[in-house]
Order: C-alpha cells, then structure tokens, then sequence
C-alpha cells in the first residue's frame, strides 16, 4: 500500500483512510466491530466531526487501547469561540482522548485567519498551545475558499471533495496543495455514490502522491473491498480507463453532489436526493428508488414553493429548483415505462 505525508503535518499514512460519517446509522456495536477490522486491516486515520451524531463516541469506544497508533481528525461548525471551545472538549470526552491529531473548520462560510475579528483561529492557536490538537486543518465545499485556504498559510490541512467527476480547477487543488505543502484530504471520492466502481476511484487517486481519500464506511462489505486494496492496489489501466471515460461523459456537469448543505427544505422535500434522483436510478438499484416511499418522496417536488433558499446555499452554484423539477420529469417518465403509475 503507498504511503504519502500530509503536508506540513509530516504524518506518514496509508493512502487509504476510513470516513467515519456512516457509521452513526448503525449500532454501536457494529460500529465498533467495523472500526476495528478497519484498524487491524492497515487503516490508520479516521476522520469524524461533531456533527455526525454519535460518530465520535462509537470512534472513541472503538479506539481503547490503540489511540497512540492512529490518527483521529475531527471537526468543529462552531462559529464563535464559545462554541469552539464547546464542541473541542465534547469531541476530546467523545473520542475518550487528551488530543486530536488534525482538528478542522468545518465547512465555514468564511477562510478564518489571525486577526479577522471572529477570534476564531485564535481558538485553534491557543489549543494547540495546550496540547488538545496538533494540527490545523478546514474543510470545505466553495472552491474560493479552498483556494484561500491553501494561499493563506495558515492550514495545514485542507479537505474538499474530489474524484474524477471534479473540475478542472477542483482537481487543480491537489496541484496547489502541494506546491504549498498543504495536506489535501480527500472525501466524496465516490462523488455521493455516483462513481459505483472503487477500483477506478482508487486507481484514479492513486495518481495523485499528495491525496488522502476518506471513504464513507458503512457496511463491513465495504470496508473489505478497501482493505483489499492494502495488498493489491488497483492500477490505472485501460479498462479503468475506460470505465472513468464513460462515466464522466455520463455524469460530469451540473449534478448534485448530495452533500446537504441546501437542506432542510421549508417543504420538507429531500432535495440532496430528489435532485440526483436520474443519476440515482442509472448508477444504483432502483427498486427503492421507485418503491411508495421513493415515490412519495419525489411527489413532494410538487410542493416546492421556488423560494430559491436551496439555490442560495448550494456551495456549487446549481440552479437546484430546475434541478428538481428535470429529475421529477425523468422520475415520472421511468415510472410510466415500467408501468408503475398509480
């Protein structure tokens, strides 16, 4: 398995590394069973936030007795420093640990830096002078503040979303990582789902020297198709070639990414689904996508009030209504071909 250094971090980790995000939709117990094959299979840095419910506790139970030999990153969405210091010592009480390895901003709508008048990076100074963090990081979903992130200095980590479905410029950050010594973590490297075929996302990253991906773990299934790759890399080669050039052709452009930041809807309409919903049902079984309750959810689409609230959270700048309502014809149409109508 290749090794690469995060950045300025200097951690030396196996490219190949374990997002904790679903893992809090299953019971502790299977959480804890799936962490610890993961770790006893070669993963040694898992990724978490304070905002994955019960991820943290089921990490913290899962990593007794081994916190010396991983690297654990967590998040924090505070905004203030009061939430900042709030959320650092629940996450250290969570993890059942006296410090985090790599502690990032979570999404923040703004790149904060000394002296911006929030105090917020302040915060992460002053813990790290204390000892409870080692490293600083930032995630995002805005490419410009990506961009700020690295040329600012003062990260040194960043995690954006990235997979061969991404941009131009999107992919030009792994470059501009490196040229700064900023760490780039990868997540959605299956692109919310839509990328169905691990070998070519891997082969693919693998490319990059400097790219940690995170893969959202769920299932004990999916972990063992990671591990495999500890002893047998996927390589790029023709046939992985030509499985990323059909899917970009058939999935790049204005697609959702699923990553919720448009949601709640003031209808209730699960848009981060509903607004994929034709990718869904070409890239994944579809007998739950069309069951009552798939069709109950779509028919919702129906209720939206094209308050344009979705379309001004959307860190990607979708037209999300017309989004919708193309994926609510095309859902109506798969229906009447399967003679599924009611």
């Amino acid at each position: 398995m290749a090794k690469i250094t995060l950045g300025k971090t200097g951690l030396v980790i196996e490219q190949n590394a374990f997002g904790a995000l679903p893992i809090q939709r299953v019971n502790l117990e299977e959480a804890v069973k799936i962490i610890r094959k993961a770790y006893e299979g070669g993963m040694t840095f898992f990724d978490t936030a304070r905002a994955y419910s019960d991820s943290e506790i089921k990490l913290g139970e899962a990593l007794v007795g081994i916190r010396e030999n991983v690297i654990i990153a967590t998040k924090t969405a505070a905004t203030t420093p009061e939430g900042f210091w709030k959320d650092l010592n629940q996450s250290l009480e969570n993890l059942k640990t006296d410090y985090i390895d790599i502690y990032q901003f979570h999404w923040p709508k703004q790149c904060y830096k000394p002296n911006d008048g929030t105090g917020m990076y302040e915060c992460m100074l002053e813990a790290k002078k204390q000892g409870k963090i080692r490293h600083i990081g930032i995630t995002n979903h805005s490419i410009d503040i990506a961009y700020e992130a690295i040329e600012c200095g003062y990260y040194e980590t960043l995690m954006f979303p990235f997979s061969y479905l991404s941009t131009e410029k999107e992919l030009n950050l792994a470059k501009a990582c490196k040229e700064a010594n900023v760490g780039f973590i990868s997540m959605k490297s299956l692109a919310g789902g839509l990328i169905t075929n691990s070998k070519a996302a891997y082969a693919f990253i693998r490319q990059y020297d400097n790219v940690l991906p995170i893969w959202g773990i769920q299932r004990e299934t999916e972990l063992d198709e990671f591990l495999s790759y500890m002893d047998h890399e996927p390589q790029m080669n023709e046939e992985l070639e030509a499985v990323i050039k059909h899917d970009q052709e058939e999935l790049m452009g204005e697609f959702c990414r699923g990553c919720g930041y448009c949601m709640p809807c003031p209808v209730g309409i699960q848009i981060n689904t509903c607004a994929r919903m034709s990718l869904l049902l070409r890239r994944s079984p579809s007998a739950s996508h069309l069951s009552e309750s798939g069709q109950a959810m779509m028919k919702k689409i129906e209720d939206c009030l094209n308050c344009g609230k979705c379309k001004s959270k959307c860190p990607y700048g979708l037209n999300t209504p017309e989004l919708l309502k193309r994926n609510y014809e095309d859902y109506k149409q798969v229906l009447k071909d399967r003679s599924l109508v009611k």
